[in-house]
Formats: structure tokens, sequence, C-alpha cells
């Protein structure tokens, strides 16, 4: 059993933070789904949403922290189905997103179980159809020298909790800084920004699905063993001796 050590049980966690954050900043359809969201809807929806993208974030996290190799076997060995459920839920949100007409909530918002529930979902789901990520979390625990000792449950638990605090960070700012500009907005203007976010989102939608006939691959690339990949790029480390 590993000894424990507070004080590298805290530097794992803030550099969990920065994995976390580092990892959902990228601008992407999840990142435009929670802005129109805080737009639409209010900034419960937006941070609600983050909040499903950050828990998927700190799933496919905890499969790297943990050295789940097998875990991350399944979800990159079967990538494709991922991808195309992926690629279809994109489409069918865009869509939805371009036809809203509903104008913009002024003034007090009464919290609604179910739409709070639908914007968790989705996002939720957009995040966790896409495996890759777990190939991402490898080499930015490793170039973040965030590595955790094999068996080492109380380090790896800091780092992923750090993951989940880093990711929702970035959701928290980017749906307030959206929210201080909502109320600017007029009824045709928010219209207009459901369509344009609808039609990135279909674009995001139809490259997935793109990407994987035979042109897309040619274009993309394969990836060859990733599950090997990611196992090479673990931040578990095994004890010296072992």
């Amino acid at each position: 059993m590993a000894k424990l050590c507070p004080g590298m049980e805290i530097i794992l966690f803030v550099k969990g933070i920065f994995v976390g954050f580092l990892i959902a900043a990228p601008v992407g359809p999840v990142g435009i789904l929670c802005a129109q969201r805080t737009l639409q809807v209010g900034i419960g929806a937006g941070l609600i949403s983050g909040l499903g993208a950050a828990i998927a974030d700190t799933i496919y996290g905890a499969v790297a922290a943990f050295g789940l190799t097998f875990v991350a076997h399944y979800f990159l060995e079967n990538e494709s189905l991922f991808r195309l459920i992926g690629g279809i839920l994109l489409v069918a949100i865009g869509v939805e997103t371009m036809l809203k007409k509903a104008p913009i909530v002024r003034g007090v918002e009464v919290p609604k179980a179910h739409r709070y529930a639908a914007s968790f979902f989705r996002t939720f789901m957009l995040t966790i159809t896409n495996p890759i990520t777990i190939m991402a979390f490898g080499p930015i625990f490793v170039a973040a020298n965030a590595v955790v000792k094999e068996g080492d449950l109380v380090a790896a638990w800091a780092l992923i909790l750090g993951v989940f605090t880093g990711s929702a960070l970035w959701w928290g700012i980017l749906c307030s800084g959206v929210h201080l500009g909502r109320h600017h907005l007029t009824d045709k203007r928010m219209r207009w920004v459901n369509r344009v976010s609808g039609v990135v989102i279909v674009f995001f939608g139809m490259m997935a699905v793109a990407s994987l006939t035979p042109t897309g691959k040619k274009l993309f690339g394969d990836r060859v063993s990733p599950a090997a990949a990611f196992q090479r790029n673990s931040p578990v480390v095994k004890p010296s001796g072992k």
C-alpha cells in the first residue's frame, strides 16, 4: 500500500485542474451548445450542459488515471460506432437548434427540471461518444508530470477530482462570459445565433460521420492499435522493483 503524502495529493489535484481545463477548453460542438443554451434558456441551462461534459471528461480521466487499459480498449476499438452515434446526435441537435424560434426569456427564470436534464444528457452523450478523448488524457497527464503509482488510489482520486474541477471551471467561465452579453440580444439576433450555432453543430456531425467513409479515413488517417497507444501514454507507473 502506498504511503499517504497530503502534499503530493494536493499537487496532483492542482495538476488535475490544469489537465481538466486544458481538455475542456478547445472550442467544439459542446462549447457551442453550452453557449447557445446559456443564451436561449439562461445560465442555469448552460452550466448544467457544462456539467454533463465535465462528468464525461472525468470518466475518461478516471480510465486514464487508474490505467484501465481494458476499458480504454473497449471504447477505442469501438470508436467507429461511438463516432457514428455522436455524429448522428450532433446532426439532430444542430437541426433542432436551427429550427428553434423561442424568444429570449428575460427576468427571473423558473427552473424546469426536464429542460435541465435534457441539457445535461445531450452534452454528456456528445462527450462520452468521443472516446478519442482518452488518447488526449494520457499525453497531457505525462506532460504535466501528473503520474500516479500503480495501486495508489488516493493519488488517483485526487487527480480525477482535479480533472472534474478544471473542466467544470472552464464551463463556468464560458457560460458566465456568454451570460453577460445575453441581455443585449434581441429576439431576431437570438434566432440568428440559433441558426449559426445549428449550422456549425451540423457541420461537426457531418464531419464525424464522413470520417468513417473510405475517403474520410484516407483524409483523417487510420489509427493503429489505439489501445496500445493509450497504454504507452498511461500516467500510471509501476513502483520500482515490480
